[in-house]
Parts: structure tokens; C-alpha cells; sequence
């Protein structure tokens, strides 16, 4: 292996644990972090104590890193002979731009390997109790970016055709455009009463699953103020729900942690197997 070397290295979509065994191995030996938004911020008490962290976010509607800067600092950081973990929310090839990261590197001459990572275009609907796939109902599944920035109304120019298809629709970073989707897969010939659901999930701040269909579910979304990031499901999969009915004590509940990182850390694990949102007050 070369003294160049970056891990690119898939967060999951989640709580800590969901994160594979090669990534968490990744940071725990790593000497320089550089992490996304919607990581568990749990994660960063893996690192050893020594290691540089760099947050280099990317978030809608908030100041945030260009790519071309994220990629500039990963290849730096590399080129000083550092051991470099760029951690990226979901997985990094689904709608995260890994490829753009490994071209950056490919282009500057350092090694590189990829740690796949649980994208949310599965895991958010999963955790709500909707499969993208069902027997007799769907017999596959889309992932469609709803952020698509060369078209008139921010929607891939091939949705209409995906009206017409037997399968599950799953949007992502599509939430300010829900009442598009709809209107759009409605006049393209999906019918009107086709399930629908919005999960916001995840790391997410404000966790919520509103279920409806294409006529009801952008309402029922304002009425319940959901915020992104949020995942949407369209077919016949989001009407039902697989979730669990043994929740446990601290589902729903949100906890801010201070202290010192070794107590917080400690009650972190404590507080998030117990159902809470937990995060680090700064």
C-alpha cells in the first residue's frame, strides 16, 4: 500500500451501529477525519485521539463546502502522507458524489478503496416498516434523485416514463418538491389513489412517517411539518407497515448530551440503545 492512501467509507444510514465493521475499523485507525452531514455523531468517538477531524458538510439552503474544496482537502490531506477516512452519510456511490472524490484522487496519483455503506434509499423505508420490494406487489425498486439540477422543474426528465412502471418509486433529496412529484406521476397516468409515504428517518433532527397517496401526501406532509432530509416511497409497498410494535422507552425522545467526551460518549451508547435521538451539545 502506498504512504498515500484515502478510505472512502459509507456511514450507513443511522445510529452508529449501522455502519460496517471495515468502516468503524477504517476510523478507528485512521489520522484524519473528514466527515459529511447525517453521520452519527457517535462515530467521531471512535477516532483516536490524536486524529485531525475536518467537517466539510453539504447540506440545502446552508453555507457548505463546493465539492471542489471537499476534494481538494482529501487529496491535501493524503499528499502529507496522513492516513485519510473520508466518511460520507448512506453509501458513498448512491447520489453521494464518491465518484467525483475517487476521480480527484485517481487524477492526483493516491490509492484509494471503498467501504460501502447502507444507503438510505433502503434503510429509512425499512425502519419504518416499508419494504421497497414485496411479493405479488412490487418486483423491484427505483432510486431517483429529485435534485436534478439541468431540468426545468428540478425533476429527471424520465420521471413520466416511471409512471408507467410496475415497481417502487424512491425519491431522494425530494421533499421541497413532493407536490411536484405528485402532480407530475398523477398527469403521466399513475392513478391518484397509488400509496404514498415521506420518512424522515435516519439521523434526522425531526423523525417522522406520514403515509397517503398521490392525491393526499403532500398535505398530510406540510400539516405534519416534516423536514428534510426526508425519503419518499411511491407504489403499492408504502401502504403497508412492517415496523416494530416493541418500542423502546425513549422512542421519539431527543437528548442533548455535554460533558466530557469519555462521559458523554458512555451515555450515548446508553441513551441510543434505550430508542433516544442523542447528540452532542456544543
Amino acid at each position: 500500500m502506498s504512504d498515500k492512501f484515502v478510505s472512502i467509507v459509507g456511514a450507513g444510514c443511522g445510529e452508529k451501529d449501522l455502519i460496517t465493521l471495515r468502516g468503524l475499523n477504517r476510523i478507528r485507525n485512521c489520522e484524519v477525519l473528514i466527515y459529511d452531514d447525517l453521520i452519527d455523531e457517535a462515530l467521531l468517538n471512535e477516532l483516536p485521539d490524536s486524529a485531525e477531524k475536518i467537517y466539510m458538510g453539504k447540506r440545502l439552503n446552508r453555507h457548505s463546502a463546493k465539492q471542489e474544496e471537499i476534494n481538494a482537502c482529501i487529496v491535501n490531506k493524503a499528499l502529507e502522507g496522513k492516513k485519510v477516512v473520508r466518511l460520507k452519510g448512506g453509501d458513498p456511490f448512491v447520489f453521494g458524489r464518491g465518484g467525483e472524490e475517487c476521480q480527484a484522487l485517481i487524477d492526483a496519483g493516491i490509492d484509494f478503496e471503498l467501504v460501502p455503506g447502507l444507503s438510505s434509499s433502503i434503510a429509512i423505508p425499512e425502519l419504518s416498516g416499508i419494504p421497497v420490494t414485496h411479493r405479488g406487489l412490487s418486483r423491484g425498486f427505483h432510486v431517483v434523485t429529485a435534485h436534478t439540477a439541468d431540468t426545468e422543474d428540478g425533476l429527471p426528465e424520465y420521471i413520466d416514463k416511471m409512471a408507467c412502471l410496475d415497481v417502487t418509486l424512491v425519491f431522494l433529496m425530494g421533499l421541497s418538491r413532493l407536490d411536484k412529484i405528485c402532480k407530475r406521476l398523477i398527469a403521466s397516468g399513475m392513478k391518484e389513489t397509488m400509496p404514498a409515504a415521506v420518512v424522515s428517518g435516519g439521523n434526522s433532527p425531526n423523525p417522522a412517517t406520514v403515509r397517503g397517496n398521490l392525491l393526499t401526501i403532500a398535505d398530510k406532509v406540510k400539516e405534519a411539518q416534516v423536514k428534510a432530509p426526508a425519503v419518499i416511497i411511491v407504489g403499492e409497498t408504502a401502504a403497508l407497515d412492517f415496523s416494530s410494535k416493541n418500542l423502546k422507552p425513549l422512542t421519539g425522545a431527543t437528548v442533548a448530551l455535554t460533558g466530557t467526551e469519555s462521559v458523554t460518549s458512555k451515555l450515548n451508547g446508553i441513551l441510543s440503545g434505550m430508542g433516544a435521538n442523542v447528540f452532542t451539545a456544543q
